[in-house]
């Protein structure tokens, strides 16, 4: 299957699809269910731990240190593996790598549940968080290969898993630790990982014989070079780094935010936390489908800038008049992480090119995400006030604007790259 290429034409058709595009299923039911549990497996991964830090405390000491390490630990691995992954996927293949990273999800786990101190929990989180890091960057690259003609609904329906895989550990993490103990709450989640294992297996059993095979290009070590010197890689990476910084910042930091300035009681800053979380969930299901079906990349922009800057207005100027309304807006920004998922494979028409613009991005995006938790903390500490750090995400709100008027015209890496240097 050879995806079409996207034009560079900036019109308000949709975009492109393959003619005659077969149903999601017919022939491709494995890749539908390993790409699913994949998701599934990443984000139960990350999302498992945190609501057990009391319980943990019970068996062994969590210095204040080690929980800041595994708190800033999953920006940093996703932007080292960010980058290292498009030279794994060089040498071990897409398949191959995937299945690579799953089993080191599922150890990870298993080792983490063992742990018998703050330092091996610290290192065995890591490690899955490495692995977590690589799963990220791979997942686009398996839905452009494998659905070319369904990357919008592929894309809804993993960002939606990944959602659901982001809520559910904490609803269910304390329950089953109260009923058994931490170690088998934390590490049941690697039963998932090892059941994403199986349809990843029998495709790479039968990927020799695939004639899909035969359209993905060969690898080309300089293609994740070029992404440093392409406007719409580095639009991407900052419509990425928006999304993150204001998600990361505020899961760090929001609720002490409505305590201080809104009056609001700890309980309820928790209730509005999980109401900044919820609002990603119908992001994740329609963000992606209005882009394909109606090239809504430009509207998307607008509504995301507009709702960051009206949430952090509100936070800032009436914090007390009704915070629920604030925190609802601000968490509908983030709908720039699945709309910037779905771009990374319609931005690009080949698999070296979507390997490497997923890598790019990511690495680029995580990397300065992980350092606003911290950098909002001390901003907050040195001022003692929470103006500055609402008026430094207003800017970094304001930094997807020209980013958004970049992706949203229908160019692909590969087309700009041709245009500005020659043959790709």
């Amino acid at each position: 299957m050879t995806p079409t290429p996207a034009g560079p034409s900036s019109g308000s058709a949709p975009e492109p699809r393959l003619a005659g595009s077969r149903p999601l299923w017919q022939g491709r039911a494995l890749a539908v269910i390993g790409i699913v549990l994949f998701a599934f497996s990443l984000r139960s991964a990350v999302a498992s731990l945190s609501p057990l830090i009391d319980h943990i405390t019970v068996d062994f000491a969590m210095p204040a240190a080690i929980i800041g390490l595994i708190g800033t630990a999953p920006p940093v691995c996703y932007a080292v593996f960010g980058i290292l992954t498009p030279l794994f996927e060089r040498r071990l293949g897409l398949e191959r790598l995937t299945v690579i990273s799953i089993v080191v999800v599922a150890v990870g786990m298993v080792l983490r549940g063992f742990a018998a101190d703050s330092v091996g929990l610290l290192l065995s989180t890591s490690l899955i968080f490495a692995a977590v890091g690589v799963g990220n960057i791979l997942l686009p690259p398996l839905v452009r290969k494998y659905f070319p003609a369904r990357i919008g609904l592929m894309t809804t329906i993993y960002s939606t898993t990944m959602a659901v895989a982001s809520f559910t550990p904490p609803l269910v993490a304390v329950p089953v630790a109260d009923a058994s103990s931490w170690r088998f709450s934390i590490g049941m989640w690697a039963v998932f990982a090892v059941v994403a294992i199986i349809p990843w297996v029998a495709m790479l059993v039968r990927e020799r014989a695939a004639a899909s095979d035969d359209a993905i290009e060969p690898p080309n070590p300089r293609v994740f070079g070029r992404m440093w010197r392409l406007p719409l890689a580095w639009a991407l990476a900052v419509g990425f780094l928006a999304a993150g910084s204001i998600a990361y910042t505020s899961f760090a930091w929001l609720p002490q935010l409505l305590v201080d300035t809104a009056g609001v009681t700890p309980a309820a800053a928790g209730a509005l936390l999980s109401l900044f979380a919820a609002m990603g969930l119908p992001a994740s299901l329609l963000v992606p489908l209005l882009v394909t079906r109606y090239n809504a990349t430009r509207v998307l922009f607008g509504v995301a800038v507009a709702t960051g800057f009206a949430g952090i207005a509100g936070l800032l100027f009436a914090p007390q008049a009704a915070p629920w309304l604030w925190v609802g807006l601000l968490g509908l920004e983030p709908l720039l992480f699945p709309l910037t998922l779905v771009l990374l494979g319609l931005r690009t028409r080949t698999h070296e090119g979507s390997v490497a613009l997923s890598g790019f991005v990511q690495s680029i995006g995580y990397a300065i995400v992980a350092l606003f938790p911290v950098g909002i903390g001390l901003l907050h500490g040195a001022t003692d006030s929470w103006t500055g750090p609402l008026i430094v995400l207003a800017c970094v709100v304001a930094a997807a604007i020209p980013a958004g008027v970049v992706v949203a015209k229908r160019a692909t890496i590969e087309d700009e790259w041709e245009r500005r240097h020659g043959a790709w």
